[in-house]
């Protein structure tokens, strides 16, 4: 049996799609971080392994997230580009923005 997924189009039921949070989560390790360019390396990778959603970060957070969400977002083809967000207008919105490119 299959669904039709909004992003993904007609699936399997058994498939499993891959939501990685290396680039957001994935930095809130002690001492590990990384620079825009480093992000966007890491995403290409990501989408090259077929990594199906990427988070790219939490665009409210910061300048920096927001920067680094936005670049992701208009240089990575292939995996759903995500920002973190609360249930907030501001945050909805912010998200929102970073990822409009994708």
């Amino acid at each position: 049996m299959s669904f039709n997924h909004p992003n993904f189009g007609v699936i399997d039921e058994k498939r499993v799609i891959i939501f990685d949070t290396t680039l957001r989560d994935g930095e809130q390790s002690p001492g590990f971080s990384m620079n825009i360019d480093e992000k966007v390396r890491m995403a290409e990778t990501l989408a090259e392994l077929g990594v199906d959603v990427l988070e790219a970060g939490f665009p409210i957070a910061s300048t920096g997230d927001f920067e680094s969400v936005q670049r992701i977002a208009q240089a990575v083809r292939g995996p759903v580009i995500a920002g973190l967000a609360r249930s907030g207008r501001d945050d909805i919105l912010r998200a929102g923005e970073a990822v409009r490119a994708a």
